[in-house]
């Protein structure tokens, strides 16, 4: 399944196609919930030495972009040993699903980030490159569908709302893909943990949502400021309640370890 997510984010085909992954870090469903706006994370290195960061994130968080950037770089460098030499240095390559839409700038819902030689537009450093889908802007409809990146999209857009699987992904890999979705293989640890998680998460969008709303009842920016800081607040406190590390909680909200510890 992974290695058809991949070969269809970078619309890899014939003697291109990646043909091998090693997992790097497996993803495991968290004992302790809300520890982390992303829920999911894979590192992996296919055949050829390139490495991937893939990450799942349902919600904006401040300096997103930065963390995101400062992954890829972190995977880039760890590749050498103390002494190596620079030359086995292998391509990194950052892929994000977003549940919103981070770039209002264009419409298309799978973007390619890399450096570029601003003259002449040639892409000259491309050890470390970055592809984004950004689920709001998918908006194909089954019958729709016809390349893999896009049967994909549609899969990790509608799965958890569908009663039956798709004709046009009634195949592999999708199958699989469903299969898992249906979590036929969770041990009940790891649904309570999921489950968990999915609550929380939902908790905190209802408690934006809100602030949001007040604020603009209000009809004033001060009104708003104040609404987004009391929703942040909230956050704050549903994580205090699940026992999230001091450090968590002010990386998550940006308010400081005076004032988290005031609520």
């Amino acid at each position: 399944m992974l290695i058809s997510f991949l070969n269809a984010v970078l619309g890899l085909e014939g003697p291109r196609v990646i043909v091998e992954v090693h997992i790097l870090e497996p993803y495991q469903a968290p004992r302790i919930p809300s520890l982390k706006h992303s829920f999911l994370d894979v590192k992996c290195r296919d055949h050829r030495g390139i490495e991937f960061v893939v990450e799942m994130q349902i919600q904006y968080v401040e300096g997103l972009e930065k963390r995101i950037q400062y992954n890829a770089c972190k995977a880039y460098v760890s590749q050498l040993a103390s002494g190596e030499d620079y030359p086995k240095l292998n391509q990194v390559v950052g892929i994000t699903v977003l549940d919103f839409t981070m770039f209002r700038d264009f419409a298309h819902y799978l973007s390619c980030h890399e450096f570029k030689e601003k003259v002449t537009g040639n892409c000259y450093l491309d050890e470390i490159r970055h592809y984004f889908i950004e689920l709001p802007k998918f908006t194909k409809t089954e019958n729709e569908l016809e390349t893999p990146i896009e049967k994909w999209c549609y899969f990790i857009k509608h799965a958890g709302k569908l009663q039956v699987i798709p004709e046009k992904l009634n195949s592999a890999p999708y199958l699989k893909a469903f299969e898992l979705a249906n979590r036929a293989n969770m041990t009940k640890e790891e649904w309570e943990a999921f489950d968990a998680t999915a609550v929380w998460i939902q908790d905190q969008r209802g408690a934006a949502s809100a602030a949001r709303k007040e604020a603009l009842q209000e009809g004033r920016q001060e009104g708003l400021k104040e609404g987004r800081r009391e929703g942040v607040i909230e956050v704050a406190r549903s994580m205090r309640r699940e026992k999230v590390e001091l450090a968590t909680i002010a990386k998550t909200t940006g308010l400081s370890i005076d004032e988290i510890e005031k609520l």
